[in-house]
């Protein structure tokens, strides 16, 4: 569980309509921690709690005591976001809801496109595929100019996202990009890291730099030949990687080898 010193500052105002607590979990993939965040107008009586997170008894109160939550969004099944689901829905009462069914509870499944009407105001449902196959982002269109987007793993605060392969795809991911890069400056409230000004930019910045990645493996398979392993061209192109993060770096090649070798174009190119 940790000690007082690990505790989370407290819960902290993100957006017009989200605040956002800081899960004690930090880590090399989970950045500073899980952000889970609270969804409401300011007069509303209820309150959406998404992604949970961990499994820890302070972080839950604290989020449970934040309102009357009645609905908790997941948007995706990695167990930093979704550990303490069921754990939570016993103490509030709440409803789970999740693109996987395995992950909802007393509730049916998210669909893309779907609008809900909860905490006061309007929360559109949109399927970002290619971190995870379940990965899904919410918009919320009446939070400040431009709105908001809850992006979960799709995009962080800082840093780039994995893709889990072979549960994400890069050609998915690279089509979730673009969907949310058509959505222009909206904030970007990520699951890890600090909320970011414009979801357009960083989205145009997201597929730069995999399109560049993209060209390092096309060169590395150029010199070491197009049966090259996984390991290999981690090797090559992700040479200074830290051994604790190696596994995340082969996930990506291997999502990367497998775009290419299926010889998709990219979208945007």
């Amino acid at each position: 569980m940790g000690n007082d010193a690990d505790r989370p500052a407290g819960i902290q105002r993100s957006s017009l309509l989200t605040r956002r607590l800081l899960a004690p979990n930090a880590g090399p993939m989970t950045l500073d921690g899980t952000n889970s965040y609270l969804i409401a107008a300011p007069r509303s009586e209820s309150v959406v709690v998404v992604d949970p997170g961990p499994i820890d008894d302070a972080h839950l109160a604290a989020l449970a005591g934040a309102g009357s939550i009645d609905l908790v969004l997941i948007t995706h099944h990695h167990a930093d976001h979704t550990a303490a689901s069921e754990r939570f829905a016993r103490l509030t009462g709440a409803r789970v809801r999740a693109f996987d069914p395995a992950f909802c509870v007393d509730s049916r499944p998210l669909t893309d496109g779907e609008l809900i009407e909860a905490g006061g105001t309007r929360i559109r449902v949109i399927a970002t595929p290619g971190h995870t196959a379940d990965s899904v982002s919410f918009q919320l269109p009446a939070d400040g100019p431009g709105g908001s987007v809850l992006t979960g793993d799709t995009i962080l605060g800082r840093g780039t996202s994995i893709i889990a392969h072979p549960d994400g795809t890069l050609d998915g991911y690279l089509r979730s990009l673009s969907t949310l890069q058509a959505l222009g400056p909206a904030t970007v409230l990520p699951a890890h890291g600090p909320v970011l000004p414009d979801l357009g930019a960083v989205c145009a910045a997201y597929l730069a730099h995999r399109h560049q990645r993209l060209g390092e493996v096309r060169r590395a398979l150029a010199e070491l030949g197009p049966d090259a392993t996984v390991a290999m061209v981690t090797d090559r192109v992700y040479a200074h990687t830290d051994a604790s993060v190696r596994f995340a770096a082969e996930a990506s090649v291997h999502a990367q080898l497998a775009y290419l070798r299926a010889a998709k174009p990219a979208p945007g190119t």
